[in-house]
């Protein structure tokens, strides 16, 4: 029956820690509380007056993510890539991140499998992490209009949020499936398609949805994630096309990589963020310029290694440190590192701390690294955070003994 009223969802601090459908029906066992506040689905995107410049970074604890592809609060990030190459555990490592960070979370699950949804929400309340997260859940099984409202329901929840002052963060997961849903509900209601079948108006479907995220002056943020799937690496077909050119950066995950073991398979060549290193360290964009180039002029030669031509020792001193670099990189699933120790791992990198190392044992390196700052010499973590010289040598001084210490014992 029509109620003449506009499409709304409830908005409450008390929807953290819940699994809930795009009209707020819970999908979990918790207990219901009664929320009568409500906020419309369609709300129009803040004005530029509203908005600030994006300046704190959101640390995801993934390496090269907060090294080379820095994302600050307020942003429109882009994962993009082809099936199973590590999208959906991007974006929830990033979620686990932010435990005791004081931000909230929101993944909006769009035409996944009711067992996805249940895996995440178990692997999140396994590591303490729902209590800031909301998964707002439009499955495979549901209808193409609950699909469709989906992310607009889970950005009104987010902004409720930002409105509260916190910083939030929210992950769509994935744009494909939601221009997909609409496509349907555009031909069921014969408007005429266009482009790959998509109506006229599928830009604005998701430029609508992207603007509403912003870094407010008097307010939180609200940073958003979404996924898009390729086929094949095709990042020219129509809704990729679309949703590169709204948001501020991409983060591209190759499938060779993904096939040779570099995970996450972030390409840092053809990832890009806009907002670059205004939302980063200081000390983390110094040392990131650096691992920028030496991965760079390693892409440069890496396929001479292939073709069994003879290399001076500069070139295989070029190899060897990129190869070492491209190891340093690799992390485990749900695996984060915070970023005091991944200023200490690039530092003694970047530094030549790795030159007599195998890339084998650079993993074993980052652990033991790890360990001895942390139960030896754990305030020399952030010693390269002071200017004074003295200090530098003290750090560079005890990086070189660990060095020496590790080459001797591990690899003995």
């Amino acid at each position: 029956m029509r109620t003449g009223q506009l499409l709304s969802v409830p908005v409450d601090n008390k929807l953290a820690g819940l699994v809930i459908d795009p009209v707020c029906r819970q999908l979990d066992k918790k207990a219901k509380e009664e929320i009568k506040r409500r906020r419309p689905v369609e709300v129009r995107a803040p004005s530029i007056l509203a908005r600030v410049s994006v300046k704190k970074p959101v640390e995801t604890g993934l390496k090269v993510i907060d090294s080379l592809v820095p994302i600050g609060h307020g942003q429109r990030e882009l994962i993009i890539g082809d099936t199973k190459t590590g999208k959906t555990s991007i974006a929830i490592d990033t979620i686990i991140h932010q435990l005791g960070k004081g931000t909230i979370c929101i993944y909006v699950a769009i035409g996944q499998k009711m067992a996805e949804v249940v895996r995440i929400a178990n692997l999140l309340d396994y590591r303490n992490c729902m209590e800031y997260t909301v998964i707002v859940a439009a499955t495979a099984a549901s209808p193409a209009a609950l699909q469709y409202i989906a992310p607009y329901s889970g950005c009104s929840i987010g902004e409720h949020f930002m409105n509260e002052g916190f910083n939030v963060i929210i992950v769509y997961d994935d744009l494909s499936k939601h221009a997909v849903a609409y496509r349907q509900l555009s031909l069921l209601l014969r408007r005429p398609p266009g482009r790959e079948g998509y109506p006229g108006d599928v830009f604005y479907l998701h430029s609508r949805l992207l603007e509403r995220a912003a870094n407010l002056l008097k307010a939180g943020s609200l940073t958003a994630l979404p996924v898009i799937e390729t086929i094949q690496g095709d990042v020219s077909a129509y809704i990729p096309t679309n949703v590169i050119s709204i948001t501020d950066g991409q983060i591209f995950l190759e499938t060779e990589l993904f096939g040779k073991g570099v995970r996450p398979a972030v390409s840092p060549g053809l990832s890009v963020s806009r907002v670059g290193s205004a939302a980063q360290n200081k000390t983390m964009k110094k040392l990131a310029g650096n691992l920028k180039l030496e991965l760079a002029q390693f892409r440069e030669v890496e396929d001479f290694t292939k073709l069994g031509f003879a290399l001076d020792d500069a070139t295989k001193r070029l190899i060897d440190r990129g190869q070492k670099l491209t190891a340093l990189l690799i992390q485990a699933k749900a695996n984060t590192a915070e970023v005091s120790d991944q200023l200490v791992l690039l530092y003694s990198a970047v530094n030549g701390y790795l030159d007599n190392i195998p890339v084998n044992k650079v993993g074993e390196y980052e652990y033991q690294l790890y360990t001895f700052l942390n139960t030896h010499y754990f305030y020399l973590a952030f010693s390269m955070f002071i200017l004074d010289n003295l200090e530098r040598r003290l750090f560079d001084f005890v990086l070189r003994n660990f060095t020496r210490e590790f080459v001797s014992v591990y690899l003995a």
